[in-house]
């Protein structure tokens, strides 16, 4: 089987470099390439784009023996049916490693037709280096890197307001573009590159703060030869993912007329606002995920697709989702009910094996940040306990004692976290627990008693947990309190 690459593939044409990306990771290549890439074939969107690896290590030597080529397994649920798409991703025309040739990352600056920064860095990406010098080759942090870049495009068009780029990070931090903004204009007043300079920046260029949501696994090792079997060449950088896919971008009708997102059928917004769509998934998608971890672990199952397969602890979650969570988020309900059912699609996936275990880490803080506003919210605006959050809640604190009818349990979470259930759990009054527990500051940042009979029923949840298990616990406890 001969290697993967243009010649023998078929992909001569050359595309013009008009986007530069930083980060030939797993993601940027099943996400934005993947968007690009359909864009170009669905939209005559004819965009080139040029890889830059943002870090001393990593796959751009494997990029270029292939020609920018590789091959992307698009495999899931939509509308509950199982799918599988290949997809041959030709959109790179360019893969470049600053650490052996800075000069040569600086020269993608001069591309005459060159309008998009793309990133995806990790989190720790965007931050700043007081240690980056303008002289600095290569610049340590992607900020730096990203200022140089600019300042060099900003001379070399001698500041044209017509050749700012429109930059996209997708960074998963809140108010990435933001950030990065802010950085590079400190960097700007840290070099003394002029005030002519940070007004090009401000007024040339465009940020747009992003959400991006896909689950890619990459590289199949474990498959890799029933992968490799339906393609024509050996391709060592074959990506899988799942085929749900959501890119939301804060921007306007100048942006949507850079990119003809809507000539394509793919889950890619433009918004004013994409705060509320933050929170949408955070609550729902990531809120769903925490509100089932210990809830379905001391039932005893142990991925997620066996939780929402399962009739008990599937019709718990979505009754949770559906019921308690959606009403309290401020979108459409057809829009909320569609995203729901959309990550339901998403957990049952039988490509995907995730392990409750493996999302276990830290559920406290995530339980405070994903689920706990939703519960709030929704006594508020009820004046009544949200059954199934409650009881959800009930189980975090008894999975936190360690173990459940004989078994060692998944606890895993900062030591002075896990110490304080283990003072508390001392104990076997169910009313001092659950006191105790909701009066914990440092975890909810509030005093949870203040809710008026939460802490009653936290103490008759988890009674009903230890007396009669997970199942039968949650029906005496949600048919008591519809009496209530």
């Amino acid at each position: 089987m001969k290697n993967l690459n243009r010649a023998n593939a078929g992909y001569t044409k050359n595309l013009p470099i008009k986007v530069i990306q930083y980060g030939e990771g797993n993601f940027l290549r099943a996400f934005v390439d993947y968007i690009i890439n359909k864009l170009n074939a669905e939209a005559d969107f004819n965009a080139g784009v040029a890889v830059v690896q943002p870090l001393p290590n990593g796959l751009i030597d494997m990029l270029n023996e292939q020609d920018g080529l590789y091959n992307l397994f698009l495999r899931g649920i939509k509308n509950g049916t199982e799918t599988e798409e290949i997809h041959t991703i030709s959109c790179i025309q360019k893969s470049l490693n600053p650490y052996a040739d800075y000069e040569q990352y600086l020269a993608l600056a001069e591309e005459e037709e060159l309008q998009f920064l793309i990133s995806n860095t990790t989190e720790a990406g965007i931050s700043f280096d007081e240690n980056d010098t303008q002289e600095g080759a290569p610049h340590n942090s992607f900020p730096a890197k990203v200022t140089a870049l600019l300042y060099r495009r900003f001379r070399h068009f001698e500041g044209s307001k017509e050749k700012g780029l429109t930059i996209i990070p997708c960074e998963l931090i809140n108010h990435n573009a933001d950030t990065l903004k802010k950085i590079i204009l400190q960097y700007a007043d840290l070099w003394e590159l002029g005030d002519a300079f940070k007004s090009w920046i401000e007024t040339a260029n465009s940020f747009h703060n992003t959400l991006v949501d896909r689950i890619v696994p990459g590289y199949p090792k474990d498959d890799i030869e029933a992968y490799q079997s339906q393609l024509e060449f050996k391709d060592n950088l074959i990506v899988s993912a799942e085929t749900f896919l959501l890119w939301v971008i804060e921007g306007d009708e100048h942006l949507k007329a850079k990119i003809p997102f809507d000539q394509i059928d793919e889950n890619v917004l433009v918004v004013k606002d994409m705060q509320p769509y933050r929170t949408r998934k955070v609550r729902i998608l990531n809120g769903a995920h925490t509100t089932m971890v210990p809830f379905s672990i001391l039932f005893g199952n142990e991925t997620v697709k066996e939780t929402v397969d399962h009739e008990f602890t599937g019709s718990f979650v979505r009754n949770a989702v559906f019921r308690e969570i959606n009403p309290t988020l401020d979108l459409s309900e057809d829009e909320l009910n569609e995203f729901a059912n959309a990550v339901f699609d998403r957990f049952r996936n039988p490509f995907i094996k995730h392990q409750l275990s493996s999302i276990a880490l830290n559920t406290v803080s995530k339980f405070k940040v994903r689920v706990l506003p939703s519960l709030l919210a929704f006594e508020a605006k009820y004046n009544r306990l949200p059954e199934h959050l409650t009881f959800a809640l009930a189980c975090l604190i008894r999975f936190y004692k360690g173990d459940w009818q004989g078994r060692k349990l998944p606890v895993q979470d900062d030591a002075a976290v896990v110490a304080v259930f283990e003072e508390v759990w001392k104990t076997d009054n169910y009313q001092e627990i659950a006191r105790n527990i909701l009066g914990q500051h440092s975890f909810w940042d509030q005093d949870l008693n203040e809710i008026e009979g939460f802490t009653d029923e936290i103490s008759r949840a988890l009674e009903l947990l230890d007396e009669h298990g997970v199942e039968a616990g949650f029906n005496q406890f949600e048919a008591q309190y519809s009496k209530a």
